[in-house]
């Protein structure tokens, strides 16, 4: 039996990319597996700068945006400017988040406003501002949006810090935007929810390098998830192939949250 060339049915469809900063970045890797399906895809960065080094990873005919989602002009000047190259969007990929750790650790109970209020804005929110100013364009039988959020946010990783609160918020706003956008359309929202992952923005987190390399201890097949299955995972979401998924979080942890009582693991302590 042989596989149909476009099974994940995305060939000619145009997506909206949000997030790619380089060449580890999980909107990266979405992008490329997007481009091989034969999807059109259309690519917002955050600043001007990012411009050339987008199209020197996905070609240099690659439509490419700024948007800021801090601000809300700019998610209306792309909303209008999407619209301009596609009279239907297929689906949007929200691979956005940032959290100011330039304060180095602190404890939760000190999180400073600021920074937190920050956070939610363009980690979370931006996912809800986007989404309604698409709202139009997005194609009402099969539009799919899919955001990035993490494997789970009750495990209390004190490095993590304010993100997995702000992380369960954008969960929350995945069902809650499912549900709406139900009211007058089919369109599906969902989240992946990886693992630890090696990322250029996870390194910028505090004793992030231990907490990777424990959580690929734990993993059943002993090997951290990577950043290309996640972008697979993505992929599948936005697909009309998962068609009968809404308002659902992934889990891509190759095993991690069955596994915490391994005997390698145990040894380790006693």
């Amino acid at each position: 039996m042989t596989t149909p060339a476009d099974y994940l049915q995305l060939a000619g469809k145009p997506v909206l990319v949000m997030g790619i900063a380089n060449r580890k970045s999980v909107a990266y890797h979405t992008a490329k597996v997007l481009q091989n399906a034969g999807a059109n895809v259309i690519v917002s960065v955050h600043s001007e700068e990012r411009i050339a080094g987008v199209k020197k990873l996905l070609g240099e005919e690659t439509t490419v945006f700024v948007c800021d989602v801090e601000q809300q002009d700019q998610i209306d000047a792309l909303a209008k400017s999407v619209s301009e190259v596609t009279d239907q969007l297929h689906g949007i990929v929200h691979s956005i988040a940032f959290a100011d750790y330039s304060g180095g650790w602190l404890p939760f109970n000190e999180t400073p406003r600021e920074a937190f209020l920050q956070a939610v804005n363009i980690s979370c929110f931006s996912l809800t501002a986007v989404s309604q100013a698409m709202k139009d364009i997005l194609d009402p039988e099969q539009g799919s949006v899919v955001t990035v959020s993490i494997s789970s946010t009750r495990m209390a990783a004190e490095n993590y810090g304010y993100m997995a609160p702000v992380k369960a918020a954008l969960d929350s706003s995945v069902a809650f935007l499912a549900k709406s956008f139900s009211m007058f359309s089919k369109v599906r929202f969902n989240a992946v929810c990886p693992g630890l992952l090696k990322t250029a923005s996870s390194a910028g987190i505090p004793g992030y390098v231990d907490s990777f390399l424990f959580a690929e201890k734990a993993t059943l097949r002993k090997e951290a998830v990577q950043t290309q299955e996640v972008a697979d995972a993505i992929a599948f979401l936005l697909s009309p192939r998962s068609s009968g998924i809404n308002s659902q979080g992934l889990v891509l942890d190759a095993g991690m949250s069955t596994n915490y009582f391994d005997k390698t693991i145990v040894s380790d302590v006693e």
